[in-house]
């Protein structure tokens, strides 16, 4: 396995396809890597849902952004949300 590496929330959409489903997208403060999350707003499990400011993510399971555009939005967001979160903070 290797080594964790922290992403921050940078996008948080509904699905277009499927009701009750929200896609997190977590990404690197440098844009270069992403980590897509799938997560149902129902849980038969609890009501809480929590979504964190940052997740610690292996490297191995991290996408790499090719769009520059992209890149360029996601630095800024995670940039933005490091600085002004910690990473356990609820958001």
């Amino acid at each position: 396995m290797s080594e964790p590496v922290t992403t921050w929330l940078v996008e948080r959409t509904y699905s277009d396809d499927e009701q009750n489903i929200i896609i997190l997208v977590y990404a690197t403060t440098d844009g270069t890597r992403y980590h897509r999350k799938e997560r149902s707003l129902t849980s038969f499990e609890s009501d809480i849902r929590d979504t964190y400011a940052a997740l610690e993510i292996s490297e191995d399971e991290l996408g790499r952004v090719t769009d520059e555009e992209t890149q360029a939005a996601y630095a800024a967001s995670a940039t933005k949300m490091a600085e002004e979160h910690d990473p356990t903070d609820v958001v």
